[in-house]
């Protein structure tokens, strides 16, 4: 890494707000944190230019920016909001001498190697490996997915779009889901469950399947009543909600093989994590037919870090810099 690139900036845009900080590449530590709305800017950009000035960090001219949507090329489209960008002509606009622009769990999968040990904790056994391959899912606003891999002292990213793919219902109330699901939205991806919505969809379902007559309620209503042991729907929603975040995390860990540890972020997970804990999350983890010993091995986490897109945004252009 350059000498002169001390400081950097850091932004992790999702489709309701824009989290930017200065980080000390050396450190890796973050600073001068900022949140604003998306809303409140015609364009990245601009959001972009007032933290710079609000913060008095004009001066910094290199930037990386975690954003979800995918990442294939020049031209940026976010999936949930209307910002469009070119990464090219931003970086002219704005003068910058490296703009690094990735897709939000690209991010959070480069942040993995860098959580201290009060930045996650461990769910059942297993342990992870040094220089092994790793996946990280996280359960927000949707589901993401990405895998990390270790490869002559750098660290490779493979986003994908696991969150997408066909989810596999296994017992008669997830069978029972499924055609719920199916009737609403046609296909129903790990997504359509393992999602703020999916809670909410969870818990409709669940409602019709004990043909309870209840009112919906937001994912965050589910969580607290849940939490609070004041609804048995809702602690029920709960618990089929991490038993099919156990299962989709051990498709993961099959998938690549991963002995470097299976880590679940996203804003979902750590405030329900008392329930967590308690849940088939990890059961189901291992519940892998004739591969059942194979994923005992493999240690599963639950990210607590307050800022991993940040975090590993500031990981990739530090890398990306010394090479």
């Amino acid at each position: 890494m350059a000498k002169s690139v001390d400081y950097a900036i850091v932004a992790d845009i999702g489709g309701t707000n824009a989290r930017f900080s200065r980080v000390n590449l050396a450190t890796l530590t973050l600073d001068n944190v900022a949140v604003f709305p998306c809303a409140t800017f015609a364009s990245l950009a601009d959001a972009l230019q007032h933290y710079q000035q609000q913060q008095q960090l004009t001066e910094l001219k290199h930037v990386a920016i975690a954003i979800a949507c995918p990442v294939t090329g020049d031209e940026i489209s976010m999936t949930n909001f209307h910002w469009h960008f070119s990464v090219s002509a931003m970086q002219r606009q704005l003068g910058l001498e490296r703009l690094l622009v990735m897709n939000d769990f690209t991010a959070v999968a480069m942040s993995l190697p860098a959580l201290g040990a009060n930045d996650k904790v461990q769910l059942g056994q297993g342990s992870a490996r040094q220089n092994q391959p790793m996946a990280v899912l996280g359960a927000g606003t949707g589901l993401g997915v990405a895998h990390l891999v270790s490869i002559a002292d750098k660290f490779i990213p493979l986003p994908g779009e696991g969150g997408h793919v066909d989810w596999a219902a296994q017992t008669e109330q997830e069978w029972f889901i499924q055609q719920v699901l199916t009737k609403e939205y046609g296909h129903v991806s790990p997504e359509r469950l393992l999602s703020g919505p999916g809670l909410e969809a969870i818990y409709r379902a669940l409602a019709l399947y004990r043909r309870l007559d209840v009112a919906p309620l937001s994912a965050g209503e589910i969580g607290s009543q849940a939490l609070a042991g004041s609804s048995e729907l809702a602690t029920a929603t709960v618990a089929q909600f991490f038993a099919s975040l156990g299962s989709v995390a051990g498709d993961l860990a099959l998938t690549l093989s991963t002995f470097g540890g299976v880590y679940v972020a996203g804003g979902i997970a750590p405030k329900l994590l008392p329930l967590m804990a308690a849940s088939e999350f990890r059961t189901r983890f291992e519940a892998k037919g004739r591969f059942s010993a194979f994923n005992r091995q493999i240690a599963t986490y639950i990210v607590t870090a307050p800022q991993p897109g940040l975090l590993g945004a500031a990981v990739y252009l530090k890398q990306s810099l010394a090479s």
